[in-house]
């Protein structure tokens, strides 16, 4: 649904204020938007426009809400997964990083499918978003059920299906309700009411390990709990249907098709954004993988491996909206860049045989400060190089490609970690890093695109 709350547009039906005008955005290139003319307001909405174009708006806040509870269920799950099943279940490396892998780039397969319904149902992003959020639920308790490899990897699938088929309709709806001049800030805030559900998700997790027998057991039932809140949460509280719409939204003349969205590539800086975030997620070695690397060189017991998160979910948390607020002001692709510095500095200091007492912070530090600087920053950007009408499978191809990456390289790493060791594994991992990192500098897109409006 394209909600436009930033933009203090009422909805005649909804029998709002019905002064308004609309005049063409110029904010972004190559993108149809629109915003609300100042010379005509309601009476009672002088100045409203300014003060809430300058924040975020209100879906943005009811999408951080769901997801903050989301995040803390999933990540209740992440937190004690690679112990679970490394040290539970006994699988090696290969075969944890086989199921990290389909965790954590599974949803690419889906991604697509999702922005496409989201857009072709006439802007339903909502529901599709909701549908994404109730199968990730019901995944949770059926990880009960399930102690090898295969049915284990089947539930992940399914668990990964749900988060593909809600990202991309859930960042669209971020962008359509935000202006390209805080759109940075928007994706900002979100990004960090989500971490703040990363944040509490691991401490949960610690909690009920250390206060129950059947420890996973638990977790994984409290997790289903939590993730039904955070669907009934979207179901009542974000916007959604045609009533809500923005009366100066754009009505496409045709249904979206699949090769509209593919035809997007076509488009000089969507193509480069899209190929700079398969290639350097090539080399982005997974959370999981940083932990247990971690865990081992410092020789963590088990009953703290699920604080771990903690480090990066706070970090994250801190600078994510600094970080998108300066990528508003400084151009999104410098901040980019700068992420992906971070996660090479954090994979030089495991590398290193310092042990200091210091380096787990500055590790998760390091770590958190890449997600700050790179997830909210890359739909940002994305988002001005699509036209409203195909934002959600826009931004769908971005985050397919990437997630495709992460797939990849998660399998990589550790087959590389069970043929040669982890070390020469994340060395294999940082010179990938860098070399894609050099490559993506010089491929940068637009400046129209990734650079502050002037």
């Amino acid at each position: 649904m394209y909600v436009a709350d930033s933009r203090a547009n009422a909805d005649p039906s909804a029998g709002g204020t019905t002064g308004t005008t609309a005049a063409p955005s110029t904010g972004g290139a190559g993108i149809t938007g629109t915003t609300a003319a100042p010379s005509t307001r309601g009476a009672g909405t002088t100045g409203t426009a300014a003060r809430v174009s300058a924040g975020v708006a209100p879906t943005v806040l009811a999408l951080g809400a769901v997801s903050l509870i989301t995040d803390v269920s999933s990540e209740m799950v992440t937190a004690v997964l690679p112990l679970y099943l490394v040290t539970g279940l006994g699988l090696s490396p290969l075969g944890f990083g086989l199921l990290d892998g389909i965790y954590n780039g599974f949803s690419a397969l889906v991604r697509l499918a999702g922005g496409h319904l989201a857009d072709r149902g006439g802007g339903r992003h909502k529901w599709v978003a909701g549908i994404g959020y109730a199968v990730s639920a019901a995944c949770k308790p059926l990880l009960l059920l399930a102690h090898t490899l295969t049915p284990i990897g089947l539930i992940l699938a399914a668990d990964r299906t749900g988060k593909g088929l809600r990202t991309a309709p859930r960042d669209a709806l971020i962008s359509l309700s935000s202006t390209p001049e805080n759109r940075g800030r928007a994706f900002g805030v979100h990004r960090a009411m989500d971490t703040a559900g990363a944040l509490l998700g691991p401490l949960v997790a610690f909690l009920i390990l250390r206060a129950t027998v059947d420890g996973y057991d638990a977790v994984f039932t409290v997790s289903f709990c939590v993730a039904v809140v955070g669907v009934l949460v979207l179901v009542l509280f974000v916007p959604g249907g045609r009533a809500s719409a923005s009366a100066s939204a754009p009505v496409p003349s045709s249904r979206p098709t699949l090769r509209a969205a593919f035809a997007l590539l076509a488009r000089r800086d969507l193509r480069r954004i899209t190929i700079c975030a398969l290639l350097l997620g090539l080399a982005t070695v997974s959370d999981s993988f940083v932990y247990l690397l971690l865990q081992r060189r410092l020789g963590v017991p088990d009953r703290w491996f699920a604080l771990l998160p903690l480090g990066t979910a706070a970090a994250f948390l801190l600078l994510a909206v600094p970080l998108g607020r300066l990528a508003d002001r400084v151009g999104g692709w410098r901040i980019f860049l700068a992420g992906h510095g971070a996660l090479l500095t954090a994979y030089a200091l495991l590398l290193t045989s310092w042990h200091g007492t210091a380096l787990p912070y500055a590790v998760l530090l390091l770590h958190g400060g890449f997600y700050a600087a790179t997830d909210g920053v890359l739909m940002a950007a994305a988002s001005d190089s699509v036209p409203e009408e195909l934002r959600s499978s826009g931004l769908a191809l971005v985050q397919t490609g990437q997630a495709a990456a992460r797939f990849v390289c998660s399998l990589g790493f550790g087959a590389a970690w069970t043929l040669w060791g982890d070390r020469t594994a994340l060395m294999a991992s940082a010179v990938a890093l860098a070399v894609c990192a050099v490559f993506a500098l010089r491929l940068r897109p637009g400046r129209s695109v990734l650079e502050p409006a002037r």
